[in-house]
């Protein structure tokens, strides 16, 4: 079996060499982020708006304003774009992993890197349904259910009960998640189902888990990962918001909120690319981590079936 030092050091070789992996990464780093950076400017609008107006922001309050100040075909348009854009972020990092997966196993296997867009659609809603047990675990989506209950969730206790509830499965599903980690990888490589993939994901990390030391740094490299992605999340908006505000001192507002979302769009897109290397190492050090183990002998098993075979022989 290979060392954590070795596995590191192929996966980044991996990352480096291999364009057609990273290329997958940045549409699903893209896309991620822009999704969350959609979530995280409607939660710092409502709070924003509660703290200085005291008034509770209402759930399609934006869509109403843009309705009475665009035309119809204008706002109609925005909304079917919108609503299209948000089930591409939401859906396609999906199929994304399922072909960086593949990919990084066939590099590790030295086999020819095929079939990118194979892997994405065939694995796609068994690792979506990975994800959504899972659903609790992702700190957005916690911050975003938390904050519905807060404004509408009514007065009394109940809502504040209910928040408790939600940390409580936001702690269980991230711990639970943990052991599933291996679940995309059982899925996309040994083809299996969906809960199948998590019971062998959670015998293969409690099996090894004092052997293997890497899994503490896959756990810090995963942090931070997601404090780069949150410090974008607020960095871009913050950056389009104040240079707009700044430009209109000095050009026509059009023009000035149009340079502000250019250079916002840019920078997106660079730091996206960045952060793509950072998901694709990652994912293929996972990837290759479960190769690895997977070729060794279940803790469970005295006698394997080949060597039963063999003894009666």
């Amino acid at each position: 079996m290979m060392t954590p030092k070795e596995i590191i050091a192929e996966a980044w070789a991996i990352t480096k060499k291999e364009r057609r992996i990273r290329h997958w990464g940045f549409a699903s780093t893209l896309l991620e982020t822009l999704l969350e950076a959609k979530l995280v400017f409607w939660q710092v609008h409502f709070a924003y708006t509660y703290f200085t107006t005291g008034e509770v922001v209402q759930f399609f309050e934006i869509e109403a304003i843009l309705y009475r100040v665009l035309p119809f075909w204008l706002f109609l348009t925005i909304i079917i774009f919108f609503i299209l854009l948000v089930l591409i972020e939401f859906f396609m990092p999906k199929m994304c992993l399922g072909a960086i997966i593949g990919l990084s196993a066939k590099a590790h296997r030295k086999e020819e890197l095929r079939g990118g867009l194979v892997l994405a659609l065939y694995n796609f809603w068994p690792i979506f349904a990975i994800h959504e047990i899972f659903v609790f675990s992702n700190i957005t989506t916690t911050i975003t259910a938390i904050s519905l209950i807060l404004r509408y969730g009514g007065s009394g206790n109940f809502k504040y009960t209910a928040v408790g509830l939600i940390v409580f499965f936001f702690i269980i599903s991230s711990i639970l998640k943990f052991f599933a980690s291996f679940g995309e990888e059982a899925v996309v490589i040994r083809k299996m189902g969906i809960f199948g993939a998590i019971g062998h994901s959670f015998k293969l990390i409690i099996s090894y888990l004092g052997h293997v030391v890497f899994l503490i740094l896959l756990l810090i490299m995963i942090s931070l990962r997601i404090l780069m992605n949150a410090l974008m999340i607020f960095f871009i908006p913050a950056t389009a918001i104040g240079l707009g505000l700044l430009l209109v001192r000095f050009l026509p507002a059009a023009l000035g909120y149009t340079i502000a979302t250019i250079v916002s769009a840019t920078l997106f897109l660079v730091l996206s690319y960045f952060l793509s290397y950072l998901h694709v190492f990652k994912q293929t050090v996972w990837t290759i981590t479960y190769l690895e183990l997977s070729q060794k002998k279940e803790l469970d098993i005295i006698i394997e079936e080949k060597e039963d075979a063999t003894a009666s022989q």
